[in-house]
């Protein structure tokens, strides 16, 4: 039987959906203002300011530069609104580019992209690096200029693009 995220498009039931950021990518585009969907109890900082459960920062105000790491699933695209409304900040999603996630909230929305090379390997709540890959690519996606030039110049690896414009 497979287990964790990297054998479904989702993780699997039952078990955790909280995948940490690697501390890596947090270390290439930081110093961050503040992070709306931290885990709870997680064992390094992403942001100055971080909300975790029970606190919801869909609700809560936003403020400075923001980063985030959604839950994976039916709730990243809502998120993502957020993110493409307030309009500073990074978010690292699945590279899904064909879903109505991706076109409702980032092709025509954000002011770059950085494909990942290879897939990353998330970690987990007592900091210890995942057995599996995330299961999918993933992308680092920035809302506003400062955050593209930072995603642009970073040291991490991958394939960047400037702004897509959306065709209708």
């Amino acid at each position: 039987m497979k287990t964790g995220i990297g054998s479904h498009t989702r993780a699997v039931r039952g078990r955790t959906d909280c995948w940490l950021t690697p501390p890596e990518i947090i270390e290439a585009l930081g110093p961050f203002d503040l992070d709306p969907c931290a885990a709870p109890g997680q064992p390094w900082t992403t942001a100055e300011h971080q909300y975790a459960p029970p606190q919801d920062g869909l609700q809560l105000p936003w403020f400075g530069r923001v980063w985030l790491n959604p839950p994976y699933g039916q709730q990243t695209g809502l998120w993502l609104d957020r993110l493409s409304r307030y309009g500073n900040g990074v978010a690292l999603v699945f590279a899904r580019t064909e879903t109505a996630m991706f076109f409702e909230h980032v092709w025509g929305k954000v002011a770059g992209a950085l494909f990942l090379e290879g897939r990353l390997y998330f970690y987990q709540l007592d900091g210890t690096r995942a057995k599996g890959n995330s299961g999918g690519p993933s992308v680092l996606l920035a809302y506003g200029e400062e955050n593209a030039r930072l995603l642009q110049d970073c040291s991490l690896k991958g394939a960047y693009c400037t702004a897509i414009t959306r065709q209708q």
